[in-house]
């Protein structure tokens, strides 16, 4: 009997191990659409803080943060959708909404005053909740994070990325770019 149970605990063992091998499997590389969206122009989403101009009207000039609906809201002209929409598409928004009874002919521009957050996690020295930088790559973000645990596997990451609305999470080298609003997850080496 004692030879008969060994087998089934080596059973069970080789299914543990089996399953866990699995398990590492279950983020793929990063989809086409990673790369593709590095080279878009920024769309704005919930997070991003704005400073928008109104040439001539201070009354209109100041930042404006966009909500977790998606919207800024604007003097006169109350909520405007923001999310999923460039810098120029946003201020061309403004002015239209403007024209229609308020300022004869508004010149609005608008800039980035602060970028939404990206997220670092795993094995890091320091997770959490970090400020974006334009042209910040998977490395740079993970330094700025108190660089990778001595278990952390070094070569690449999980990132979780919204793209045209759609959630994805891809496997990428820690030489990517990140985007605004990312969440990186580092994962632990198996040896």
């Amino acid at each position: 009997m004692p030879f008969a149970k060994s087998k089934i605990v080596l059973a069970l063992g080789m299914a543990a191990v089996s399953a866990a091998l699995t398990g590492c499997n279950t983020y793929q590389p990063a989809p086409k659409a990673f790369n593709e969206a590095t080279i878009q122009p920024y769309t704005l989403d919930s997070g991003d803080r704005l400073r928008v101009t109104v040439f001539d009207q201070t009354g209109l000039t100041n930042t404006y943060t966009v909500d977790q609906a998606g919207y800024i809201a604007f003097p006169l002209i109350g909520q405007v959708t923001a999310r999923g929409r460039t810098l120029q598409q946003l201020s061309g928004q403004i002015a239209q909404k403007l024209r229609q009874g308020y300022i004869r002919d508004p010149d609005v521009t608008i800039d980035i005053d602060r970028y939404r957050s990206v997220y670092i996690m795993g094995e890091v020295g320091q997770p959490g909740q970090y400020s974006y930088v334009p042209g910040m790559t998977i490395q740079n973000a993970i330094a700025v994070a108190g660089g990778f645990s001595s278990r952390a596997n070094q070569s690449n990451a999980d990132v979780t990325r919204k793209i045209n609305g759609h959630v994805m999470t891809g496997r990428v080298s820690i030489s990517d770019p990140v985007l605004a609003g990312d969440t990186i997850y580092v994962r632990e080496r198996l040896f």
